[in-house]
C-alpha cells in the first residue's frame, strides 16, 4: 500500500480512445456494480427508504472487493485522511463530558449519532479506495462521470416534484417494519421517511423547500452544486441533441434551486461560475468563456422575468436562519474551548437558543429549544465533535488533495476540482454526511485515476521515443489521457 498514491495503475494501451463507447453495461455481476447501485438506483433506495443506509449496506461488497487485491492503492493525502478517522475514535473519550451551556444527557443518548457519523466516515472511506483502484477496463472513468452526471439529473427530479407536489410523503418499506417509537423519532424520520420537501417558515410564512432524494434541502442543495460540473463534463458535450437535452435539464434546474431558498446553495453556485470562467479563460478557450457568461445571462433573465424574481427578493430580506447560525456558532466556540484538542466526541444540545434562554419550546416561542451545536455546516460538527485536532485533519486532506490535482487541465480536472473547492465552502454552512462527502471523495477517486492515466501515458511515450518506435512531437507536447466526450 502506498502512502502518497505514486503507484502506477495498470492502464489502458497507448492509443486507446477512453472516451469510445463501451459495449459491456453495468452489471451486478461486474466490478463497480456497488457505484451504480449507489447512483443510479439512488430514486430507488429512497423510495424504500434505504436512502441514508445504502452507503453503509454497498460498503460491504467494496471492502470485499479490495479484500481480494493483491496490494490496494492509496490517494495522496490518505495518511492525513487516516489520522482523522482515528482522532474520530479517540475523541469518543469525551462524550460523558457537558460543558457550561450545554444541555446534560446520558453517554447512551449520544451513541447512536456516534455510530451514524463514524459509519460515515468509514463508508465514504471505502467508496474512495474502491473507486481508486477500480481499473480503466473493470470501470471506465467515463462511466462514473456520466453516473454522477445521472445523479444530478435525479436530484433535479426531486427538487421539481417538490415544486410540483410540495406534500407529498409517504409511509416506506423500511419504516413500516420499524418499532412505532422508534419510526417516529425526528432523526429517523429524516432517514427513512421519504418526503418531497421540507415545509418550514422561512419568509414569514409556511414554505415547501424542495429536498427529495434527501431527508433535508440544505442536503439537496449541496449535492446539487457538487454534481452540476460532472453534469456539464457528461452531459453538455457531444452531439446537439445531447447538448440540448442537457440545457434544458439545466433551466428546469433554476426553478427548485431558487425556490429551495438556499441562499448557501445560491453563494456557492456563484463560486463555481467564477471558478469556471478563471479555469477556461486560464486556458485560452474563449469560446467556453463565452457559452458560459451567454449561459449565465440566460439563467439570470429566466429569474429576472419570472415570478422567481420576488422569492429571491424576499429570501434575502428575510433572514431568520441568521440569529440561529450566529446562536450556535458562537455557543459551539465556548463548547469547543473547553476541550480545545480532541473536542467532546459528538455534538451537543444548547441551553435556550437565538430567541430565548428557555430550556424547552414553548408556546410564544415555538423556536425554542435547544438547537443542535454543531448542525449549521460540517466544519462546525468536527469541530465540537473533534476539536481543532480534527478539524486541521479534515481540512487538511481536501487541501491537499486540491494542490496535488491543480494542473489537471482536463474536463475531469474541471468538475473533479470545483467539487473540492466547494466543498471547502459549504462546511462552513451545510453538513456532509453521507452522500455529499461520498460525491466529494469520488470526485477525489477520478482526479487520482486521471493523473494516473497521464502518467502512465507520458511513461509509455517516453519509453517509444527512446526505442525509436514512435514518431517525435512538437517540444514541450504530451499525450493526454482522452477527453470525456
Amino acid at each position: 500500500m502506498s502512502p502518497t498514491g505514486t503507484v502506477t495503475m495498470a492502464g489502458p494501451p497507448l492509443g486507446t480512445d477512453l472516451s469510445a463507447p463501451r459495449r459491456a453495461a453495468s452489471s451486478f455481476a461486474r466490478p463497480g456494480w456497488p457505484l451504480t447501485a449507489l447512483l443510479v438506483f439512488f430514486p430507488l433506495w429512497w423510495v424504500l427508504g434505504l436512502s441514508a443506509l445504502m452507503p453503509f449496506l454497498l460498503a460491504v461488497p467494496m471492502v470485499t472487493h479490495l479484500l481480494r487485491r493483491q496490494s490496494v492503492l492509496v490517494p495522496p493525502g490518505f495518511g492525513l485522511w487516516v489520522l482523522f478517522l482515528l482522532w474520530v475514535v479517540a475523541s469518543t473519550v469525551m462524550l460523558g463530558y457537558d460543558p457550561p451551556g450545554t444541555l446534560p444527557a446520558p453517554v447512551t443518548g449520544r451513541l447512536v449519532s456516534v455510530a451514524f457519523n463514524l459509519a460515515g466516515y468509514l463508508s465514504a472511506t471505502v467508496v474512495l479506495l474502491y473507486a481508486v483502484n477500480l481499473t480503466e477496463e473493470e470501470f471506465p472513468r467515463r462511466r462514473l462521470v456520466r453516473q454522477l452526471g445521472a445523479f444530478f439529473v435525479t436530484v433535479v427530479a426531486g427538487g421539481l416534484l417538490g415544486l410540483l407536489a410540495p406534500r407529498f410523503e409517504f409511509t416506506s418499506p423500511v419504516e413500516m417494519l420499524l418499532p412505532e417509537r422508534v419510526a417516529r423519532d425526528v432523526f429517523v424520520q429524516s432517514l427513512v421517511h421519504p418526503a418531497a420537501s421540507q415545509v418550514q417558515d422561512v419568509l414569514g410564512f409556511t414554505t415547501p423547500r424542495p429536498s427529495a432524494p434527501f431527508g433535508f434541502t440544505n442536503m439537496w442543495g449541496y449535492a446539487i452544486a457538487l454534481l452540476v460540473g460532472w453534469f456539464v463534463v457528461g452531459y453538455l458535450r457531444g452531439s446537439v441533441a445531447r447538448k440540448l437535452a442537457g440545457t434544458a435539464i439545466l433551466a428546469a434546474s433554476a426553478f427548485p434551486i431558487v425556490y429551495s431558498l438556499n441562499r448557501g446553495l445560491w453563494l456557492g453556485l456563484a463560486i463555481a461560475a467564477v471558478i469556471a470562467v478563471v479555469r477556461m479563460a486560464a486556458r485560452g478557450n474563449v469560446a467556453a468563456v463565452g457559452g458560459l457568461v451567454v449561459g449565465v445571462l440566460a439563467a439570470g433573465a429566466l429569474v429576472l422575468g419570472t415570478p422567481l424574481t420576488g422569492l429571491v427578493q424576499e429570501r434575502l430580506d428575510n433572514g431568520h436562519s441568521n440569529d440561529i447560525r450566529t446562536f450556535t456558532t458562537a455557543r459551539t466556540i465556548d463548547a469547543v474551548s473547553h476541550s480545545p484538542v480532541i473536542g467532546l466526541g459528538s455534538t451537543r444540545a444548547a441551553m435556550g437558543s437565538a430567541n430565548s434562554i428557555a430550556v424547552g419550546q414553548e408556546s410564544d416561542c415555538p423556536r425554542c429549544g435547544n438547537p443542535t451545536l454543531g448542525s449549521n455546516g460540517q466544519l462546525w460538527a468536527i469541530l465540537i465533535a473533534h476539536g481543532v485536532g480534527g478539524a486541521l485533519l479534515f481540512v487538511g486532506f481536501f487541501l491537499k488533495s486540491l494542490w496535488v490535482y491543480r494542473r489537471d487541465r482536463t474536463p475531469i480536472g474541471d468538475a473533479g476540482l470545483l467539487a473540492i473547492v466547494l466543498s471547502l465552502y459549504f462546511m462552513f454552512v451545510y453538513n456532509a454526511l453521507p452522500m455529499p462527502l461520498i460525491i466529494v471523495f469520488l470526485s477525489i477517486a477520478l482526479l487520482w485515476r486521471n493523473k494516473q492515466a497521464q502518467e502512465e501515458a507520458d511513461s509509455r511515450l517516453e519509453g517509444s521515443s527512446a526505442d525509436g518506435s514512435a514518431r517525435s512531437l512538437p517540444p514541450g507536447a504530451r499525450l493526454r489521457p482522452g477527453p470525456v466526450r
